[in-house]
């Protein structure tokens, strides 16, 4: 993957930016831009003055879960991480779920020795078994069949999934992202889509007055643990054909189709042909996005910074380059730049 080794510890971005002093916003985050080999440091709030009129955002309208619930298998307490929905085809209704233990320190951390006909116990009254792993490459998702509603149960129960990097259980609206849509069906992410959250309203108005458009899809995400750093698994995505028709007049007309996170590029380059245009399209989503495969669609990206063995990395290999990317996570190093879900952003742009 990339020259990082370790991310240390203190470049764990802990509390959202917001919360680390008064009168500050979200977008109070830092920006590292890679043109190439070429690299940058700004502002997030500075943005607009990178971006050029014509260019285009995809967005995911995916809002997040309160995705974690308390429960208990025998006498021993677990936190059950709700990951995905599955449907007719995959997993007739049932659950993609992923159990963990409380470490005694306010988080969790992974359970072995889970196996099926594993039972646990739902607050509220509900039960769910796990009967399969999710994939034949390992046993930290199951479908689980449950008893009760689970949307319903999320709602009065749940919280947002949090790992041990960060400092304290927030509420749900903060990991919430400005182009967040309610789904008519319950649906969301079991996890934020967290490059989106450091926009503001005011950030978007002053993008669109700039001549930025913006094409919103929709991609669910699954549960990706701390310590598993698996490729993704098959995802619920949708590109309505809004916004695959400004997607291809933006490229005709010479815009950028700049993807805000990582699932923006899976949905889209999972909606293109191999002649490059994009199609309405929606469903389930098996694509891995790798330097091999390339991207058909997407000229650059805005992405956190993610963790040297993360998946994520050759999808950013994909867009950037090898070159580009190891220099840009040494000067992130370098420069004290603050990883996860909470912290500074990555614009990767072509030359």
């Amino acid at each position: 993957m990339t020259t990082v080794v370790r991310v240390p510890e203190e470049l764990s971005a802990r509390v959202p930016a917001e919360q680390r002093g008064p009168g500050l916003e979200r977008d109070a985050v830092r920006l590292l831009v890679s043109r190439g080999t070429a690299v940058s440091h700004h502002a997030f709030a500075e943005l607009p003055c990178l971006l050029r009129a014509g260019d285009l955002l995809v967005v995911n309208t995916s809002p997040t879960l309160a995705a974690a619930v308390d429960g208990r298998v025998g006498h021993a307490r677990v936190v059950v991480h709700f990951s995905t929905r599955g449907d007719a085809v995959r997993g007739d209704g049932r659950w993609a779920v992923e159990l963990r233990e409380p470490d005694g320190k306010g988080t969790t951390r992974a359970r072995a020795g889970t196996r099926a006909g594993t039972g646990v116990r739902l607050p509220g009254g509900g039960r769910l078994v796990l009967e399969e792993p999710l994939t034949e490459r390992g046993e930290r998702l199951w479908w689980a069949r449950t008893s009760t509603d689970v949307h319903g149960m999320l709602r009065e129960y749940g919280r947002p999934i949090r790992y041990s990097y960060t400092e304290r259980d927030q509420p749900l609206s903060v990991y919430q992202t400005v182009f967040a849509l309610p789904s008519a069906d319950g649906a969301g992410s079991a996890e934020m889509p967290s490059a989106a959250r450091p926009f503001t309203a005011r950030l978007v108005a002053e993008l669109v007055s700039r001549g930025v458009q913006f094409a919103p899809i929709t991609l669910h995400t699954g549960v990706s643990s701390a310590e598993a750093y698996e490729p993704p698994y098959a995802e619920r995505f949708a590109v309505p054909e809004t916004s695959a028709r400004l997607i291809n007049n933006a490229r005709a007309g010479g815009g950028r189709v700049v993807a805000v996170g990582t699932t923006a590029v899976r949905a889209v380059e999972s909606a293109a042909g191999s002649d490059g245009v994009v199609r309405a399209a929606e469903g389930w989503t098996e694509l891995v996005v790798t330097p091999r495969l390339g991207v058909r669609v997407v000229d650059g990206l805005l992405t956190g910074l993610h963790e040297p063995e993360a998946s994520h990395l050759l999808m950013l290999e994909a867009v950037a380059g090898r070159a580009a990317l190891d220099l840009g996570y040494e000067e992130a190093l370098r420069g004290l730049y603050l990883w996860h879900e909470f912290g500074d952003l990555h614009l990767i742009l072509p030359q």
